[in-house]
């Protein structure tokens, strides 16, 4: 059974609208492409930027963290002394004070005797 020219004329005029429709698609897909294409370069840059900032919190901001706690403990530890100093200073006058008081009174009573 052949075809005739009027049957394929009749299958073609009916096969284009299919092929408009995947043309169409093909358009479609093409940007989607092209949409995926771009959406990867800007996830690659992200992880690029989030690496760096992972490197920087880790070999800067921690550290220097660090190094602000340490000097923060040695203001402590100063502190702490210079406070120790101040404490054996009051105790210091305190029996001087009373070293003072006794040896009026000692005076006091070489004086009754006297």
């Amino acid at each position: 059974m052949a075809l005739s020219n009027e049957d394929i004329k009749a299958i073609s005029e009916l096969l284009q609208p299919i092929k408009e429709d995947l043309q169409e698609v093909k358009q479609r897909m093409s940007n989607v492409e092209n949409k995926v294409t771009n959406i990867d370069s800007r996830l690659e840059n992200v992880e690029n930027k989030v690496t760096n900032i992972e490197l920087t919190l880790e070999n800067e901001i921690s550290v220097n963290i660090k190094r602000v706690a340490e000097g923060h403990l040695d203001l402590s530890r100063n502190l702490h002394e210079a406070l120790k100093i101040d404490s054996e200073k009051e105790v210091l006058v305190i029996r001087v004070n009373h070293l003072e008081s006794e040896l009026r009174r000692i005076k006091e009573r070489l004086n009754d005797i006297a």
